[in-house]
């Protein structure tokens, strides 16, 4: 028997705001959460949305998964824990880095204060595994949890995993996604020495000046459902996770296989799972960094992928434009984006697009957005996440 993965709740916490439609509604009326260089959720007060105990005992990243998770669940009609067997519910929440900010201000006690000033609660804190262990014992999903670690392509991998234990029956819903919270002293430094980030300050994905990605925060989680039980109980579909599909470049830690050759790989199996074809996908929401090499390479997987011709006819935007890269929440967020551009039918802008370069030729859908061709039919998108580590996966996502 198939076993359809459908998609009834989102939920988000990002630069544009506190809420998924908050994201979706303000990136496709061109406005932009990056101020002075940074992507920073500065909309989230952690007190309106968290207990006291629950704002002490969370780092950022799993202060931003629980209230990501709170919206996600009620928007999925959830009450008092999951629908069905809890033992048949499983939480995945990848991240990049996790606690990095409750790392670097334990290390700094530590140096100034001595090691029994250290807090108790720092390696529960820091871990990685922290949001999703902390939002299944806070909703009662006593089936498989666990964090995917796997840089800037985490939290789609979360998602994937998850639409397979639901495939494979070992879960019937999962709450998924990812979350991260890395603007900090160490962070920043770190991408910058690298020459990872934007001089300008500005996201410009795919345009002749870009310079570097923007550092961003922020979490996106949904609720996904096997079909027939989400249908039984009367929940509303907000669409479907069609396919899905990872691949690895094997050719350097941080920099992108310059002809795209693994992330294009990673398409043409996730468009395989789904059983789609080049011609039935609507729009692409791309990786689109705003780095030389990833914007490049990914055009070059697009291509390869799509073929030249039909490459060239699909509307391909970058959420980062907006919003800056999230790193490991990036893939779950920009899910959340791609799914609900897919229902209203819209691709929205590539902010700051303005001067091509060469090579970089696709529809871009620069600086507005618009609506999508044969708008009326079936409504189909990849959402791309390319990690360092040469991480590559692919969701593929049907609207209702």
């Amino acid at each position: 028997m198939t076993r359809n993965v459908v998609i009834t709740g989102v939920g988000a916490v990002t630069p544009l705001g506190v809420g998924a439609r908050t994201l979706h509604e303000r990136w496709s009326a061109g406005q932009s959460g990056i101020e002075d260089g940074y992507g920073r959720a500065s909309e989230f007060e952690p007190k309106k949305h968290l207990s006291i105990k629950e704002v002490r005992r969370a780092d950022r990243f799993t202060q931003f998964a629980l209230a990501a998770t709170a919206e996600a669940l009620e928007d999925a009609g959830w009450d008092d824990g999951p629908p069905g067997d809890p033992d048949l519910a499983a939480c995945l929440i990848g991240t990049g880095i996790g606690g990095i900010d409750t790392l670097e201000r334990q290390h700094l006690i530590l140096q100034q204060q001595g090691a029994d000033r250290i807090s108790p609660l720092s390696i529960p804190l820091l871990m990685a595994n922290a949001a999703s262990g902390v939002v299944a014992m806070k909703h009662d999903l006593r089936g498989q949890s666990f964090g995917t670690v796997s840089a800037c392509a985490a939290g789609a991998h979360a998602i994937g995993m998850a639409a397979r234990l639901i495939r494979y029956g070992d879960a019937e819903t999962v709450v998924t996604g990812g979350s991260e919270a890395a603007i900090t002293p160490l962070a920043t430094a770190a991408f910058s020495r690298m020459d990872a980030l934007s001089d300008s300050g500005i996201s410009r994905p795919f345009d002749r000046r870009r310079d570097g990605f923007v550092m961003g925060e922020g979490a996106g989680i949904l609720v996904l459902e096997e079909e027939e039980a989400a249908r039984a109980r009367g929940a509303r579909i907000l669409g479907s996770v069609r396919g899905y599909a990872s691949t690895s470049d094997a050719y350097h830690l941080t920099a992108p296989e310059p002809s795209g050759r693994g992330a294009s790989k990673a398409i043409e199996l996730a468009l395989r799972d789904a059983d789609v074809g080049p011609d039935d996908i609507k729009y692409v929401n791309a990786h689109g960094t705003s780095t030389p090499l990833n914007d490049r390479a990914e055009t070059n997987a697009l291509k390869a992928a799509f073929g030249e011709e039909r490459a060239a006819q699909v509307p391909v935007s970058s959420t980062k434009s907006a919003i800056g890269h999230l790193l490991g929440a990036a893939g779950a967020v920009e899910a959340i984006a791609t799914l609900l551009a897919l229902r209203d039918r819209i691709a929205p802008p590539t902010l700051n697009y303005e001067e091509p370069d060469e090579g970089l030729d696709l529809d871009y859908v620069p600086q507005e957005a618009r609506p999508l061709a044969n708008g009326d039919g079936r409504a189909i998108g990849i959402s791309n996440a390319f990690g360092f580590g040469g991480h590559n996966a692919v969701l593929c996502l049907e609207a209702e």
